[in-house]
């Protein structure tokens, strides 16, 4: 376990470096100086002069990577051009707001899809398991962000049941959870489908194996058979799937963050590219990917603890 450990480690940091000298590129060709976008096209040449060498936009492009790079490996993600303010201190007050609309609107998903997908395959061909094959074919072809959309108009708009923009007052627990709901249904809806789906072939898969017919010719009960057994084999891809998936419920946060005004991680990214606020950009992405590849990372360790073959075959 403690090599499988370390190898997970080194591809993941690995992948994190990858990512930050691709993000270091692309943001290089994107047009616009940021030293004008900061200070003005009316700015001094002094002006302009010391916000450059204060930012090393002076320096070679090359020269500009190992100063990012060195600075990210210590924790220093730069500072926001527009009010001098440390970009980790302002991940620090938008990434709570992003974690808490996915691991909701996962959350929901979870409690929703695999048990109708566990039912659909204990009882293949019936009404229920047509019906999850519908459900789960409808709510995959439906992209997040035109779910926030009719959400937004269906329920804040025509029924007025629930509030349309922003993450709630601060301090109240029940009014940020109202201001939750939307958009955690809105993220979450696809991935039911998408759970019940994987839980329903894994099930069906696991149900037809040795040890599942040996155990219901010892008398155990159907539910101990189904739970017990059944349930806990064909959970493994399931927790890979919701691994993988972390980063589209980063991508889909992104358009509910924009759609119902939440002052996430996702909105933050989007605001800083529009603006050219290249420090903000560089340090969110940044962090983003190290939550996706920590969770990724998670999983892999779950399912290595959970399945022994998975640590032999390496």
């Amino acid at each position: 376990m403690i090599a499988y450990l370390l190898k997970r480690l080194g591809l993941s940091v690995a992948v994190i470096c990858a990512v930050a000298i691709m993000l270091f590129g692309l943001l290089q060709l994107i047009p616009g100086d940021p030293v004008t976008i900061a200070l003005g096209p009316r700015a001094s040449p002094e002006a302009v002069q010391r916000y450059a060498e204060k930012m090393h936009l002076d320096e070679p492009v090359w020269m500009q990577f190992a100063i990012f790079a060195r600075n990210v490996a210590t924790g220093d993600l730069g500072v926001d051009v527009f009010n001098d303010r440390p970009v980790a201190a302002i991940i620090g007050e938008r990434i709570g707001f992003t974690l808490v609309l996915i691991g909701t609107a996962m959350g929901w998903a979870v409690l929703l899809g695999m048990p109708l997908g566990c039912l659909a395959a204990i009882r293949p061909g019936s009404w229920l398991d047509r019906i999850t094959g519908v459900l789960s074919v409808g709510t995959i072809a439906v992209p997040s962000f035109l779910v926030s959309i009719w959400a937004l108009l269906i329920f804040s708009v025509n029924l007025r049941w629930l509030p349309a923009i922003g993450s709630g007052e601060p301090g109240d627990i029940a009014d940020q959870a109202t201001h939750l709901i939307l958009p955690a249904f809105a993220v979450g809806l696809s991935w039911v489908g998408y759970l019940a789906r994987m839980v329903r072939a894994s099930m069906l898969e696991v149900m037809g194996e040795t040890y599942i017919r040996s155990a219901r010719a010892f008398g155990l009960t159907e539910r101990k058979v189904v739970y017990g057994y059944a349930l806990r084999v064909a959970i493994l891809p399931t927790i890979t799937l919701i691994g993988m998936g972390f980063g589209g419920l980063i991508s889909a946060a992104v358009f509910a963050e924009i759609i119902f005004a939440r002052p996430g991680l996702g909105k933050l990214i989007f605001d800083s590219v529009m603006a050219r606020n290249f420090p903000v950009v560089q340090g969110a992405v940044i962090v983003a990917t190290s939550l996706y590849i920590f969770v990724v990372l998670f999983a892999d360790l779950l399912i290595a603890w959970l399945d022994p073959r998975v640590r032999d075959a390496l």
